[in-house]
């Protein structure tokens, strides 16, 4: 049997099981085609060890890729096809983790101006696509993989509502959009709904021109076009550039720096913000918000605040 062969079957065993596989089965898929798609037995413990590796510095990526290889022999192993599995054994040292960018105001509308460099003739809906997306990202502190899996019956105009489903965590969650994100999304809609509907109104809401669903490999290799054209750069000490993925990040901070401004209760709440961000407990939530210099300001105003003038005074 051939690479591709195994992996189709062990994951239709998985998914009979309701386990969904999708950036597994992804890595899967990749590993197949790197591996000319050669049986499984053929492949050396140097070839698994230059596919987990990559490109670049190994990243949480090689765990992630292991994970799925590891469970795909274990299926070959059990069933004869391989009799060993040619898996390293120790991870090797990973570059540090990449720490959130939280993006300005001011950079955020940059980034929505800069979507005009995906304007083109052949898809004339591109640049509103990415416009739009951006928005809902950070209206929502939606994932991008949560965003770009969006169907037209998910988006209720009418009551200002997303339905986010089979989320990370296989759950679903309903999301408010606030009057101007909704205003956003009406005009992309009519727009949208004038491309083709493979699916009619479950079709994908952010599509090419074709009206399929996105790719999250495309959506990310043209959201640093936009990046790049909005002269936001990598910053000092990091080895890769702000993300997409950011404007999640950039959203928990920016609402719990309102939240200060407005002389909210804060750690009352994070839970909110945590059910709406769909995290599973409130510590998920407490890694977003980093320290920024408008919420360690914020922060010092409530203490000077509570604690009074005479420690508010005091100088270190």
């Amino acid at each position: 049997m051939t690479a591709l062969e195994v992996i189709d079957a062990y994951l239709a065993a998985r998914r009979s099981l309701g386990v969904r596989l999708e950036r597994g089965g992804r890595y899967l898929r990749q590993f197949a085609r790197e591996m000319d798609n050669a049986s499984l037995s053929a492949i050396s413990r140097e070839d698994v060890a230059r596919f987990l590796h990559g490109r670049n510095v190994p990243t949480a990526t090689w765990k992630v890729k292991r994970s799925s290889l590891a469970g795909l022999y274990r299926y070959a192993i059990g069933r004869g096809i391989v009799t060993v599995s040619p898996l390293p054994d120790h991870p090797p040292k990973f570059s540090p983790p990449q720490e959130p960018y939280v993006y300005s105001s001011a950079e955020l509308q940059r980034l929505v101006d800069a979507t005009a460099v995906l304007d083109h003739p052949a898809s004339r809906l591109q640049a509103m696509t990415y416009r739009t997306l951006i928005l809902l990202l950070y209206g929502t502190g939606m994932r991008v993989g949560e965003a770009i899996a969006l169907r037209l019956c998910d988006v209720d105009l009418t009551e200002r509502l997303i339905t986010v489903r089979n989320t990370k965590f296989y759950k679903t969650r309903v999301v408010p959009s606030g009057p101007r994100l909704s205003e956003r999304l009406a005009a992309y809609l009519d727009r949208r709904r004038r491309l083709a509907l493979p699916a009619e109104q479950s079709s994908a809401l952010f599509c090419t021109r074709t009206g399929h669903g996105l790719c999250y490999r495309d959506v990310i290799t043209n959201f640093q076009r936009i990046r790049s054209a909005a002269g936001i750069i990598t910053l000092p000490g990091e080895c890769r550039p702000p993300r997409l993925h950011d404007l999640r990040h950039t959203a928990a901070v920016h609402r719990v720096v309102a939240w200060y401004r407005a002389g909210r209760d804060v750690q009352r709440l994070l839970p909110a913000l945590a059910t709406y961000l769909g995290h599973v407990d409130i510590r998920s939530t407490q890694r977003y918000l980093q320290m920024t210099p408008e919420l360690l300001h914020e922060a010092n105003q409530r203490f000077a605040h509570y604690a009074g003038p005479e420690v508010s005074h005091v100088r270190p």
